[in-house]
């Protein structure tokens, strides 16, 4: 699966992980082909972050309770995401940057660690 935004500001574009020779991951939102044109995904840059769908939560209470935050930090389409996210190993996180833009992302499981260990 290809981790990417899928609604909100960055619409459409694609999560990528790149390691610098011997320093640390770097997650990345890729909107062009050079480095200069990818948004970093880290502490620095965002200021709140929520996830919307979580394996454990199967109940119509969590349901509302992710689509309300969906709908807080996205909007109606937050309310969507919050309310159908339910698969299995797909994660949806709801990101809020500090510059004011806020972007939905769908990610698989390894992706979904590497963000939470990068902004925990």
């Amino acid at each position: 699966m290809i981790s990417k935004i899928i609604a909100g500001d960055y619409l459409n574009q694609t999560l990528m992980i790149h390691q610098p020779m011997f320093k640390k991951e770097i997650l990345y939102i890729v909107k062009g082909f050079t480095k200069k044109n990818w948004i970093e995904i880290n502490k620095d840059t965002v200021e709140a972050y929520e996830v919307l769908n979580k394996e454990h939560q199967k109940s119509a209470t969590s349901a509302i309770g992710r689509a309300f935050i969906g709908s807080a930090l996205l909007g109606g389409i937050g309310l969507f995401a919050g309310l159908s996210a339910k698969n299995k190993g797909i994660y949806i996180i709801a990101i809020q940057f500090k510059d004011g833009k806020k972007s939905l992302l769908e990610t698989d499981e390894k992706m979904y660690k590497k963000i939470m260990q990068i902004l925990f």
